[in-house]
């Protein structure tokens, strides 16, 4: 069989993305079918008279843009629409599309890829059977509205909330959830009160809508202590933080100190933003704070997390004083989540899809710390075993950010701490390693064993020292 080789004369730009674009065209117009077996990288190479760097970038570009997909030791294939079989011929990982070639990304908080696509399936199946499509291409209806804040009161009562219908309004996903409370209780011009180190879209949240970002000292989980004395310092009235596996600490604020925090709260007239989208990952965790501070606590979550990112739909719990204003805010930014995205998350929360897909996400959250705990020294390590991801602080020696690079070098992303620093001349010397992106486990070991080997080196590479 004449090997495929792309034609690149006359064409603009690297040569990588010439090949990947070539790529691309072969797969639109019939030329590469679906399930072709693509070249050997090292075979390619030398036909187009290019370094074997180029074609594996090639190929890694076009795998990201979902063209291809590959498996190590098997090559790479054109997308079928379907996990390719392993060597064993059993299904691999499938579900979510992420790349099987390329760099190892741990820089990104998503979760593994699982049944999710073969659950929507089923569901679009069924929904295109019915006479509803055309109620999700217009705006909803009340009775709608009220069905979906149903089954969210039915989600928020697996993280230990006793919800209102009433009261709950969705969202596109936890960060419009957030978005939607900051625009309901805040000004500009007004104090937020945040972790010290935070969820990054916040600080920049906080900046377009003309807020200060007031740190409360510490390193983890929110110190009570910290926050009374920052209340008694700085006329904030808003606290945004985040409880339940913390990003990027991984803490969890334990039931007795989650009281206190309410306490707090209520001495200093303080409205809390509860961010919980990680809440249904641990199967035993403290009550969410809003339990404790009902009266004043906008609780954030959403599906992201625990069944698909792409869904997009997050619930927001509002107490009485602030779910007009977090309503008015969703209608104002966005007008309502997708109906079509908000009745597949209804359906699954209904009929018990959710509980499964969350359950292979516990699963696979527990495989995956267990494989950062045999392999990292533990002297570096702080996780949470039902996590997606770890914190890890580095030796004197190395620099964040010089680590980053050597590790990206090396085939590995990750994120340094400081995008996560309010304050950045107190940007801490560690970096964010998420476990649960790769769709591969095998990937997964390969990046661990990449960092393991970057902190048993006694000192920073000579080429990368600044």
């Amino acid at each position: 069989m004449t090997m495929w080789r792309p034609e690149l004369s006359g064409q603009d730009g690297p040569k990588f993305r010439q090949i990947a674009d070539a790529i691309g065209e072969g797969v639109a117009d019939g030329r590469l079918p679906r399930g072709t077996r693509l070249p050997p990288q090292r075979d390619l190479a030398h036909a187009l008279g290019v370094s074997l760097n180029t074609v594996s970038r090639a190929y890694a570009d076009a795998t990201e843009r979902g063209f291809v997909q590959g498996e190590v030791g098997r090559g790479t294939y054109v997308r079928d629409g379907g996990p390719l079989p392993t060597e064993t011929g059993a299904a691999s990982l499938g579900g979510l599309t992420r790349p099987a070639a390329g760099p190892i990304d741990f820089s990104l908080n998503l979760p593994a890829p699982g049944p999710a696509a073969a659950a929507l399936a089923r569901s679009l199946a069924v929904l295109s059977g019915s006479n509803a499509l055309a109620a999700f291409l217009d705006y909803q209806t009340e009775g709608e509205r009220d069905r979906h804040a149903e089954a969210a009161v039915k989600w928020l009562g697996k993280l230990g909330l006793e919800a209102r219908r009433e009261d709950i309004v969705l969202t596109t996903g936890a960060q419009h959830g957030i978005l939607a409370a900051l625009l309901a209780s805040m000004r500009p011009g007004g104090v937020l009160l945040t972790e010290a180190l935070t969820y990054a879209p916040v600080k920049a949240m906080a900046r377009h809508l003309g807020l200060k970002v007031v740190p409360v000292a510490g390193d983890g989980a929110l110190d009570p202590k910290a926050l009374d004395a920052t209340c008694r310092r700085v006329a904030g009235k808003v606290l945004y933080c985040l409880p339940t596996l913390h990003t990027p600490t991984t803490a969890t604020m334990d039931a007795e100190c989650r009281s206190v925090v309410a306490a707090i709260a209520r001495k200093h007239g303080l409205t809390l933003i509860e961010d919980d989208v990680f809440g249904l990952l641990p199967p035993d965790r403290p009550a969410p704070l809003a339990r404790f501070a009902p009266e004043r606590t906008i609780y954030v979550t959403s599906v992201s997390k625990s069944l698909a990112p792409g869904l997009r739909v997050g619930f927001v719990q509002a107490p009485p004083s602030h779910a007009r204003a977090v309503r008015t805010a969703v209608n104002l930014s966005c007008w309502m989540p997708p109906p079509l995205m908000a009745e597949i998350a209804s359906r699954w929360i209904e009929d018990g899809t959710a509980d499964t897909l969350n359950a292979f996400q516990r699963e696979e959250a527990a495989v995956r710390q267990a494989m950062a705990k045999e392999l990292l020294p533990a002297r570096y390590l702080r996780a949470d075993a039902h996590g997606f991801h770890i914190w890890l602080s580095l030796p004197p020696h190395w620099h964040p950010d010089v680590f980053r690079m050597e590790a990206q070098n090396r085939g590995v992303k990750v994120l340094v701490g400081g995008t996560f620093a309010v304050d950045p001349s107190r940007s801490p010397n560690a970096v964010r390693l998420c476990l649960s992106h790769e769709a591969s486990r095998a990937r997964v070991r390969e990046g661990l064993e990449v960092i393991a080997e970057l902190l048993g080196s006694t000192e920073e590479p000579g080429s990368m020292v600044v």
